[in-house]
C-alpha cells in the first residue's frame, strides 16, 4: 500500500489514473489518498508521499519537481449571457470571484494567483477545487481554475487567457527511505508517466480536436 497526500486536482487526475496503471502490472498494490491543499509537512508522519503546490522547504526529505499547471479565469456561458462579458480586466472590479477560502489559505503560491485577480469580491469559497468548478459551471461567478478541470467541460469560457495565466509547479517531497521502496518507485514512476501524457492540459493547450 502506498499513502499519498495530495490536493484534491492532483489526487483525481494524476494519482488516480496512475495507480490504475500500477494495479494493471501489480494489482496487489493499492493506494490510500488524503486529499489537502496545504505546505509540505516537516515531518511526514502516516504518509509514503506528498505532493504540495509550490516549491517545498524541507528537512530530511527529498523534493522533486513533478510538473507545472495553469491556472486560468473561467465563466459558464449562461453566466456571460446573463451578465456580459468583460471586455478588459478591469471591468472584473467588484465582480463575484470563485476560489480558496482566503483565510484559510496554506499555501503561498495559491495566494499569489489570486492577486491575477484583484478587486474582485469572493461569491463562492471552498478548500476543494472541485467545488469551484461546480460552482462556476453552476453560474456562482468566474472561477480561477484549474484550466487541466475546467477545460474539459464546454459551458465553461477561458477569459483572458494571456493575461490571467498563471503557473503553478507541483512538487514531491517524500522521506529517504521511501525511495528505496520499491512499491513507491513503482507509483512515483506511473505518476511521471501519467503526467508526460497530459502535459498539455496542464499547461492548458488543448490539442488539435479542441
Amino acid at each position: 500500500m502506498v499513502r499519498l497526500s495530495a490536493t484534491d486536482g492532483f489526487s483525481g487526475f494524476i494519482a488516480a489514473h496512475a495507480i490504475v496503471a500500477v494495479r494493471r502490472a501489480h494489482p496487489d498494490v493499492s493506494l490510500e489518498v488524503v486529499a489537502a491543499t496545504r505546505r509540505a509537512a516537516q515531518q511526514r508522519v502516516g504518509v509514503d508521499l506528498e505532493v504540495v503546490v509550490g516549491r517545498p522547504h524541507v528537512h530530511r526529505a527529498e523534493a522533486i519537481h513533478l510538473a507545472d499547471y495553469a491556472l486560468g479565469l473561467y465563466a459558464s456561458r449562461d453566466f456571460l449571457e446573463r451578465h456580459g462579458t468583460p471586455a478588459s480586466t478591469a471591468e472584473l472590479a467588484g465582480a463575484p470571484l470563485v476560489y480558496f477560502i482566503e483565510s484559510m489559505l496554506q499555501v503561498d503560491a495559491l495566494d499569489v494567483a489570486r492577486r491575477a485577480a484583484p478587486d474582485m469580491v469572493d461569491a463562492v469559497s471552498s478548500t476543494n477545487v472541485y467545488v469551484h468548478v461546480d460552482a462556476t459551471r453552476a453560474g456562482a461567478g468566474f472561477g480561477l481554475l484549474p484550466a487541466f478541470l475546467a477545460d474539459r467541460h464546454d459551458d465553461l469560457v477561458r477569459l483572458f487567457a494571456d493575461e490571467i495565466d498563471e503557473h503553478l509547479p507541483y512538487w514531491l517531497v517524500c522521506r529517504p527511505e521511501a525511495l528505496r521502496q520499491p512499491t513507491v518507485l513503482v507509483f512515483i514512476e506511473a505518476l511521471r508517466a501519467r503526467i508526460a501524457a497530459v502535459e498539455h492540459e496542464l499547461l492548458g493547450r488543448r490539442r488539435s480536436r479542441d
